[in-house]
């Protein structure tokens, strides 16, 4: 079955290239090339009806992506869905599902069918849980569990799946031979790596890439090459370890576009600032400059309950340098799951940086956005300023400072009045 990077290598527009182009305000056929030399993806399982698709990549608005899932400790599936509608309404573009909570099929089959919105996974968490579930030891995970679970989510409809084929045998001994403050943060990749050691054998991701790339293919899946050796703190920032993987993910995403399939990557992590945008730059130009998907980056390490803005701190940056897809950070990283509150909170402040990176590469709806609501503030046009607002739902019940009474007037409102002649 075709999937869109062989249509537009082929030259073809698809429906969904036309749809995004019209979304973005730029030309099918910029769609079209830039799919075509793998620097743009759409996400969209060619199995989902419901799904409204997504470009993600160069010359496009940088996106943003939720996660959401249970586990045994916490959360249910009520909950959940309560948080897909949290995201929907809020505007996050994508969001995951990082189920390993009991019954991840049914989960994932719920979420699916509760939105419209694209839609991944890692199928190592299902893969790996249930392999611990079953024989407490992630060694006795097999090659064909890990393969059947990968093309069970993307008959499911999942739109792209995060696969960490980058943690290689030999990515492993360098993080071994150099050392980190904190190691591997990386669930999928702590996973295989701890599997690499038990059995002795290569990563099955990698090893059986092709296989993967025909499943993906199928289904017109995105392979978000996973960053398992992604630093979690700033002092492990640029190591040896992540631009061993680096590499080895650029490698994988030359295979990929040769063999029909659409890839990302994905990026840090934890970033001190000032090295953000030699590390964007250096990822880009050894992957190929496939889109790039990063957490964060969290611009420094002390501040929990508050990692949403230490991550739109740095996802700015990141995004003005050329990261095109931010993966959002809640309150509650480093502490626990997010609750709905958090999960909007975290969308809100990654939205914010999306949009102040889309102003600073220059993307003409963003800037045209920014001037509209300063037309809006000049003329006093609340209804406006609301439309034009990241979070519309500032604007209600403001209180007028006059009377007390609920009005729709910033408190500014009066000394504009009166000052009217010099605004």
């Amino acid at each position: 079955m075709s999937t869109q990077i062989i249509q537009a290598q082929a030259g073809k527009i698809t429906e969904e290239m036309s749809f995004v182009a019209q979304k973005e305000g730029v030309s099918e056929e910029f769609i079209r090339e830039k799919v075509a030399e793998g620097r743009m993806v759409i996400l969209k399982n060619n199995q989902r009806a419901n799904c409204t698709p997504v470009a993600v990549g160069e010359g496009v608005s940088v996106k943003i992506n939720a996660n959401i899932g249970t586990s045994n400790e916490r959360s249910t599936l009520e909950q959940e869905l309560d948080k897909v509608r949290v995201i929907e309404q809020t505007g996050a573009d994508v969001l995951m599902d990082l189920s390993t909570g009991k019954d991840i099929d049914v989960v994932r089959k719920k979420i699916i069918a509760s939105t419209s919105l694209p839609i991944g996974t890692v199928p190592m968490y299902q893969a790996g849980k249930e392999a611990l579930d079953e024989y407490h030891n992630i060694a006795k995970l097999s090659k064909d569990k890990l393969f059947s679970d990968i093309e069970k989510q993307c008959k499911d409809g999942v739109d792209f799946i995060t696969v960490h084929c980058g943690v290689t045998k030999f990515v492993i001994d360098q993080l071994e031979s150099q050392g980190r403050v904190t190691g591997i943060v990386s669930r999928g990749g702590a996973m295989l790596a701890c599997w690499i050691k038990a059995t002795g054998q290569e990563n099955p991701l990698y090893e059986h890439y092709d296989e993967l790339l025909d499943i993906a293919r199928t289904y017109d899946v995105t392979l978000s090459l996973g960053d398992g050796l992604r630093p979690g703190c700033g002092a492990d920032a640029g190591d040896r370890a992540q631009v061993a993987e680096t590499i080895v993910l650029g490698e994988l995403v030359k295979r990929a576009k040769k063999s029909g399939v659409q890839a990302m990557v994905e990026g840090p992590g934890h970033v001190p600032l000032n090295q953000i945008p030699s590390m964007i730059k250096t990822i880009k130009e050894l992957t190929d400059f496939a889109p790039l998907y990063v957490l964060g980056p969290l611009v420094t390490d002390i501040a929990p309950g508050y990692d949403h803005i230490t991550a739109a701190i740095g996802g700015t940056l990141a995004g003005m340098h050329g990261a095109d897809f931010l993966c959002y950070v809640t309150p509650a990283e480093h502490l626990g799951l997010p609750n709905s509150k958090q999960v909007r909170e975290g969308i809100l402040a990654s939205k914010i940086a999306a949009h102040a990176a889309d102003v600073a590469r220059g993307n003409k709806k963003a800037i045209e956005q920014d001037r509209q609501m300063s037309i809006a503030r000049k003329n006093l046009d609340w209804t406006k300023q609301k439309e034009y607002a990241i979070d519309k739902s500032v604007f209600s019940n403001i209180i007028c400072e006059k009377d007390g009474a609920p009005c729709t007037m910033c408190g500014d409102y009066c000394s504009m009045k009166i000052f009217k002649e010099y605004f």
